[in-house]
């Protein structure tokens, strides 16, 4: 199956876009075709929430860190600001999907 994004007017691939596209190359009814969208995205989201890591075989890895809290500065006054602990997602892509970024623009 070969989904092509070519056509899209930004350079964001948005939600819609996604259900769009499942419903021009797959089938899908329109409905159905947001209704996977956003269960697919509510799985990852509800899955990070809860500390689980995501990894997508071919894409990458989506993995929740603690960052410890440290001072920081307000660049504008330059007065000491405690920044608090928080939870952040990173994402790092598979070697499939850095070797494809990679080959784009290269001639073969």
């Amino acid at each position: 199956m070969n989904i092509s994004v070519e056509s899209l007017e930004t350079p964001a691939l948005t939600k819609a876009q996604l259900a769009e596209l499942l419903f021009e190359q797959i089938g899908l009814n329109k409905r159905e075709s947001k209704d996977m969208i956003d269960a697919f995205f509510d799985l990852i989201s509800d899955s990070l929430v809860e500390g689980t890591d995501v990894k997508i075989s071919g894409f990458g890895n989506f993995q929740i860190r603690t960052k410890a809290p440290r001072p920081g500065r307000n660049p504008r006054t330059g007065e000491s600001v405690p920044i608090e602990a928080r939870r952040v997602v990173t994402f790092h892509a598979s070697h499939k999907l850095k070797e494809q970024i990679q080959g784009v623009g290269r001639k073969t």
